[in-house]
């Protein structure tokens, strides 16, 4: 029996059959057959400012939740708008779906207005790039790239569709799912000679130390990673990528590790003699400060197998599977059952946890100006476990990843590897839409936040329950440090001394909160009415620009040499 359907149609209904709810775009005649379609769907369009924004709202949406982000935009300049989401999400590992609109087939490779060769642009930036050719294909298309998008190591699939394939007619199949999911399902355990090795491993050792990433800042990943803990105890430190994965208020966690971690993870590395990392991408800010001066053996575990295999040769592990981290755990769990097998490492967690408490975080407490340090720590005190972060990207980004403690997974969310500014508010569009009963909180900086400012319209327009905490110390913080400490405090384009009352630019975009703080004094009871407040809410606070962010280990240095900064001391009971 046919079930015509246009490819306009079957977009949208392939949407529908994979539970999609909501799509991010922007629209344009190349994609308007869809987004016409999409009307009258169950699928929800979201709007936003522009379609950099759409891609990030989609990711936001993947960042916060189990299921996949769905950004869709039209041809030329509103695809290559994507690409920096698109490249964003590929360095974080982050689903992502973008369907975007093309010329006519046979305005391909011409100098058609709006036309560019996708595959080309998007190729080194995405895990797969779809371009359609056939109208029969399509249903197949859209169903399996939303399952390679989350599969294995997940990452941005990026699907181009000409404008004539969106009009033309073809049969729809109604493909089952489960035809796309078991394709790309994973089944690989450790075998118990396997289990034997890592536990030889770690009975061995007497300062064993966990290494947690982004590869576990899921449900199952940080079920996993907590069963395994109430077992062992091992002491943890986690990457930036995966707060949250355990609660940052045990006290055997000691937070992030690398270039801007917390004083304790950055010293306990020095001293572990097991450095098991699970679903970490060896990042610069983290391996480069390591050296091979710590003696430590290395086990390493990681769905990824091109890294794995990079690993092998550069760091030499004594133990290392390609596998989902997850899995790994509960094989490793399950074992250790089996086999009663217990370890004994009281001396080491006492240690971990006098370490946690003799290095605590500090800032100037004396200062005249707002430092964003104490706005954080009061704002960490206001957090449920379910309120999710986002934030855009430089001081403020580290000072939160420092100061916030997450207690669950998918509850910060921030662009790592790439490093994109302006990403806050838009990564905030699309975590509230998947979790309407959470708490969204956007900490931004005012360098980061203007970037993407149209968000602000998205926002307040539809009445989205985001509460923007913006910082505003008119300058880019972190590169000002930069230039203090290594230019000579030249700054060649960081200030801004013009000053744009941000809260007053809120009001008028509609959102119901809108207040701007001047004095330290005045912190607690803005942060309380901000969150208290049900609608969009924006608390602008104005803060020092000469706030440094410490503690700081510097490109070229290692951990033996993280700079505390002045106000951070070892508190000795």
């Amino acid at each position: 029996m046919h079930n015509l359907k246009t490819g306009a149609e079957i977009i949208a209904r392939s949407l529908e059959d994979l539970g999609v709810k909501f799509i991010f775009g922007y629209t344009g005649a190349a994609i308007l057959p869809v987004m016409d379609e999409l009307s009258k769907s169950k699928v929800t369009i979201v709007v936003n400012a522009n379609e950099q924004c759409a891609a990030f709202s989609a990711a936001g949406y993947s960042r916060s939740s189990e299921d996949v982000g769905v950004a869709i935009v039209t041809s030329g300049p509103a695809i290559t708008n994507t690409l920096t989401a698109v490249a964003d999400s590929y360095a974080d590992s982050i689903p992502l779906v973008v369907i975007a609109g093309q010329v006519p087939e046979h305005k391909l490779g011409t100098d058609s207005f709006q036309h560019i060769d996708v595959a080309s642009v998007f190729g080194p930036t995405a895990k797969k790039v779809y371009s359609v050719k056939a109208i029969n294909s399509l249903e197949h298309v859209i169903k399996d790239a939303y399952f390679l998008a989350k599969s294995g190591k997940p990452g941005p699939v990026v699907i181009d569709v000409p404008l004539n394939l969106q009009q033309k007619d073809a049969n729809y199949e109604a493909l089952p799912l489960h035809m796309f999911s078991t394709v790309y399902e994973q089944d690989v355990h450790l075998s118990a000679h396997q289990c034997e090795q890592f536990f030889d491993l770690l009975i061995e050792a007497k300062h064993p130390l966990l290494y947690l990433g982004g590869g576990l800042n899921n449900a199952e990943g940080s079920k996993a990673i907590r069963r395994f803990n109430q077992r062992f105890g091992i002491p943890s430190v986690n990457t930036l990528m995966a707060k949250g994965v355990v609660d940052e208020k045990k006290p055997t966690n000691l937070g992030m590790l690398g270039m801007f971690g917390t004083p304790a993870a950055n010293k306990i590395i020095q001293e572990n003699d097991l450095f098991i990392a699970i679903g970490v991408r060896w990042d610069d800010r983290v391996a480069e400060k390591v050296g091979f001066a710590i003696q430590a053996k290395i086990a390493f575990i990681d769905i990824h197998p091109e890294k794995v295999q990079q690993i092998r040769n550069e760091r030499r592990p004594m133990f290392s599977f390609i596998g989902n981290g997850a899995t790994i755990l509960n094989d490793l769990c399950d074992w250790a059952d089996e086999n009663e097998l217990t370890i004994s490492i009281q001396g080491w967690q006492e240690h971990a946890i006098a370490l946690k408490k003799q290095w605590p975080l500090a800032f100037n407490t004396a200062a005249t100006t707002i430092q964003m340090a104490r706005v954080l720590k009061s704002l960490d005190a206001l957090l449920e476990e379910d309120t999710i972060i986002t934030t855009g990207v430089g001081n403020h980004q580290l000072f939160s990843a420092q100061y916030l403690q997450r207690q669950k997974p998918k509850t910060f969310l921030t662009c790592g590897a790439f490093g994109t500014m302006g990403s806050g508010m838009p990564l905030s569009v699309g975590a509230v839409h998947a979790n309407p009963k959470s708490k969204v909180i956007v900490v931004d900086g005012d360098g980061s936040f203007r970037m993407n400012m149209g968000e602000m319209f998205t926002i307040g327009t539809r009445k989205l329950p985001i509460k923007i905490l913006l910082m505003n110390n008119h300058a880019d913080g972190m590169v000002y440090n930069l230039e203090d400490a290594a230019y000579d405090g030249n700054h060649s384009a960081t200030c801004r001394e013009e000053d744009v009352k941000y809260s007053e630019m809120a009001s008028l975009c509609g959102f119901t909160f809108s207040k701007r703080i001047t004095k330290t004094e005045e912190i607690d009871e803005a942060l309380k009415a901000w969150i208290a407040n049900d609608g969009p809410s924006l608390l602008e606070v104005i803060t020092d620009r000469k706030e440094v962010l410490y503690p700081v280990v510097r490109p070229g240095s290692s951990y033996a040499e993280m700079e505390m900064g002045p106000y951070i001391k070892e508190i000795l009971n």
